[in-house]
């Protein structure tokens, strides 16, 4: 990370269907860092938040959702020069309420086996890598 670099800590939600064969993700838009790009959803920890709170805050106002039952999936990082982003990565079992792109973004259920098809950040790849996996037989 270079000197000038800006720590910016960031939580993300892996949501499951309900046979955990698909997964939620969001398309960013074209005007933000890495627009046009697909991620898992999620934003900005506040400060003095803990990642659960900021969790279920952000996945209430992206997606008009109340998370049930979630637990942590991954802590990782990604250095892009310009910013370092700690990426505090949660499995979101189960919610209410009927999901929506509330922000105007586009939100689709992916099979799992299709992530590949879909291009992501750079900061994303772990979290492919550990949810195809654990997919796998």
């Amino acid at each position: 990370m270079s000197e000038r670099a800006v720590r910016i800590h960031v939580v993300a939600a892996v949501i499951y269907n309900a046979s955990k064969t698909q997964v939620l993700i969001a398309k960013r838009p074209e005007h933000l860092h890495q627009g046009g790009l697909w991620e898992f959803p999620g934003g900005k920890v506040a400060s003095g938040e803990r990642p659960e709170q900021a969790l279920k805050r952000e996945l209430q106002e992206e997606l008009a959702i109340e998370v049930e039952a979630c637990s942590p999936l991954l802590l990782t990082e990604h250095d892009y020069n310009d910013k370092l982003i700690v990426l505090d990565v949660w499995a979101v079992q189960r919610f209410t309420g009927q999901e929506k792109g509330n922000e105007g973004q586009c939100i689709c259920w992916v099979d799992i086996s299709a992530l590949g098809d879909y291009p992501f950040p750079a900061a994303n790849y772990a979290v492919l890598e550990r949810v195809v996996a654990a997919a796998k037989p």
